[in-house]
């Protein structure tokens, strides 16, 4: 079982841009993509760098501050060293104005 959370409202963030972002205790880090929203760990599993801090670059990587490790914000595959792990990745939803992210209950 799983429910949505709103996490942040649509005008809080620019596209282009990445924000920190708590659902349910879980520390995400929320990506606008042109008008498309996705939500990730805010965690880089290489050096548990917050992700939430990264910016975006290729569209739809996202960069950790630390190493410059990237992943597709889309899948959580790795994009570039020097991480080797995957992130996770939530669904999104926009309802009004919120931005909502999928939690497992």
């Amino acid at each position: 079982m799983s429910r949505y959370v709103t996490v942040a409202k649509v005008d809080s963030l620019a596209p282009g841009e990445v924000k920190a972002v708590s659902a349910e205790g879980k520390r995400l880090a929320l990506c606008r993509v042109g008008d498309e929203f996705y939500a990730v760990d805010d965690v880089c599993p290489h050096d548990f760098g917050p992700l939430g801090e990264g910016e975006l670059v290729e569209e739809h990587e996202i960069e950790c501050p630390r190493h410059g490790a990237r992943f597709d914000v889309r899948t959580g595959e790795v994009t570039a060293l020097p991480a080797t792990e995957a992130i996770g990745t939530y669904r999104v939803r926009v309802i009004g104005d919120e931005v909502q992210v999928e939690v497992p209950e």
